[in-house]
C-alpha cells in the first residue's frame, strides 16, 4: 500500500539546496505533518554536510535523474533549483509520475507554464507553485479586511518589496543573461504580482518601468509595474534593490478607509535565523503591536492617524499542509500551475512595456476566462469561495 493510501508520511524528495532549498522548502517541509523529507539532490560537498547535519536522516542524489531511477519510491518532487531548470525538470518529474512543486516563477514564460499545467492534468498529477508571500502576515491581515469590507470598494493598491542593497552580491539571481530568468522583476516581481491577482482578480492592462541602478549590476534591479484589472482596481507595484528610504508594504485606499502597513513578514527572517515553525513553544510568523498597520481616513498614520490593527500571524506551513492534502486527494491545490500563467502574462508584459515604453493590453486567456468573470462577479461580496488559499476570515481568493 503507497504512502498516498495508507496514511503514512508523504516521501518527498528536495532538488537543490541553495538559499530556497535551505531556507524556506527543507524547513517547512520538515515542519508539516503527513510528509517526511526523503531525499536532497546536491553534488555540492558543503550543501550536503549540512543538509546531513540539519537533518540526519535524508538520502542524497547527485543528480535530479537518480530520483527518476526510483519514482517508485517517492511521493512528491519539490523543484528549488535555478530558474532555468524548471520547465526541463518539471517536465522530466511529471513524465516519471510524480506530483510536483516548484518554485516561483514556475517558467520564463506563460506560455511553458500552460504547457506543464497540460502536461499535469493529463497525467492526473499534482503541480503547484510555491507563492509563499499568499502566507505572508501583512497579506493575510489585508485580505481579511477587504474581504469584511473594511475599506469600502478598493480603488488603489500599493505595494512594495523594497530593499537598501546598493551592492551586487552576484550570482544567477543578478545575472543579465535571459537564459537566467534572474532580475527583480522575475523574482520579488513575481511575489507583488501574484499577490495583486489574487487581491483583485485578473489585469486588463500593464504599464512599467525597470531600470538596471547598481554600477555593476546586469539585471533589472528598480522596476515598478502598474497594473489595471478587469474590475477598475489600479495597482502600483514597487520592487527594488535601490531604495535608501523605504516606503509603506502597503497603502491600499478604498471608498470609506485606507489601510497602511510597513515593515516585512516575520517568517523569512525567522528562517534564515533557523528557527523552526512549532519549535520551541513559540508562536510563529507573529509581530509585535509596534509594527501593525493602521486603518483610517483623512491622517497619515505615520502624524498618529487611524487605528491600529493587529496583524494575523503570517502562515507559511499552511502551504506544505494543503500541498499533502493535495497529493492525497483530500484537498485543493494551494497554488495552481495556470494561476502562476496569469502572473507571468503580467510579468512578460511588463517587460515589454518596460522595453518598449508602452502600455501593453491583455486579453483574457481561454482557460482563466470562465475565472475572471467569476471573480468579477463575486470577489467582494462576503461568503464568497474561490478555489486557491483561504485566508484567516474564512473566505477564499484566487489568482
Amino acid at each position: 500500500m503507497t504512502p498516498k493510501a495508507s496514511g503514512a508520511p508523504l516521501r518527498v524528495a528536495l532538488v537543490g539546496y541553495g538559499l530556497a532549498g535551505s531556507v524556506f522548502h527543507a524547513p517547512l517541509i520538515t515542519a508539516t505533518g503527513g510528509l517526511v523529507l526523503d531525499t536532497v539532490v546536491t553534488s555540492n560537498e558543503e550543501r550536503r554536510a549540512e543538509a546531513r547535519a540539519a537533518y540526519p536522516d535524508l538520502r542524497f542524489a547527485a543528480s535530479p535523474d537518480e530520483l527518476w531511477e526510483r519514482a517508485d519510491e517517492l511521493d512528491l518532487v519539490v523543484i528549488a533549483s535555478p530558474n532555468k531548470t524548471h520547465v526541463a525538470l518539471a517536465t522530466a518529474a511529471l513524465k516519471a509520475g510524480l506530483p510536483v512543486v516548484v518554485d516561483k516563477p514556475i517558467a520564463g514564460t506563460a506560455a511553458e507554464a500552460r504547457e506543464l499545467a497540460a502536461l499535469a492534468e493529463e497525467r492526473g498529477l499534482l503541480l503547484s507553485v510555491f507563492q509563499n508571500r499568499r502566507w505572508d502576515n501583512d497579506f493575510r491581515t489585508l485580505a481579511a479586511l477587504i474581504a469584511d469590507g473594511e475599506l469600502g470598494e478598493v480603488q488603489r493598491f500599493e505595494s512594495r518589496f523594497e530593499r537598501w542593497r546598493p551592492q551586487p552580491k552576484g550570482g544567477w539571481r543578478e545575472s543579465g543573461d535571459p537564459e537566467e530568468i534572474g532580475g527583480l522583476l522575475y523574482d520579488l516581481g513575481s511575489h507583488v504580482v501574484d499577490q495583486a491577482l489574487v487581491l483583485f482578480g485578473p489585469a486588463v492592462q500593464v504599464y512599467a518601468e525597470s531600470d538596471v541602478r547598481r554600477p555593476g549590476a546586469a539585471a533589472d534591479d528598480d522596476t515598478f509595474i502598474a497594473i489595471t484589472h478587469a474590475n477598475g482596481v489600479r495597482s502600483h507595484l514597487y520592487v527594488s534593490a535601490t531604495t535608501a528610504q523605504l516606503g509603506p508594504r502597503f497603502r491600499v485606499l478604498g471608498s470609506t478607509a485606507g489601510y497602511v502597513k510597513y515593515g516585512l513578514d516575520p517568517q523569512e527572517a525567522a528562517l534564515r535565523e533557523g528557527r523552526r515553525p512549532g519549535s520551541g513553544g513559540e508562536p510563529w510568523g507573529e509581530e509585535v503591536e509596534e509594527v501593525w498597520g493602521r486603518i483610517g481616513s483623512g491622517e497619515s498614520p505615520l502624524t498618529g492617524g487611524g487605528t491600529p490593527v493587529r496583524t494575523l500571524p503570517g502562515d507559511y506551513p499552511a502551504y506544505y499542509a494543503a500541498v499533502a492534502a493535495a497529493v492525497r486527494g483530500t484537498g485543493e491545490n494551494p497554488v495552481t500551475a495556470l494561476q502562476a500563467a496569469a502572473a507571468l502574462d503580467v510579468l512578460e508584459a511588463a517587460r515589454r512595456s518596460a522595453r518598449e515604453g508602452v502600455s501593453v493590453t491583455l486579453l483574457p486567456h481561454h482557460d482563466e476566462a470562465h475565472h475572471a468573470e467569476a471573480h468579477n462577479d463575486e470577489a467582494h461580496h462576503d461568503g464568497a469561495h474561490h478555489d486557491g488559499v483561504q485566508h484567516a476570515s474564512g473566505k477564499e481568493y484566487r489568482a
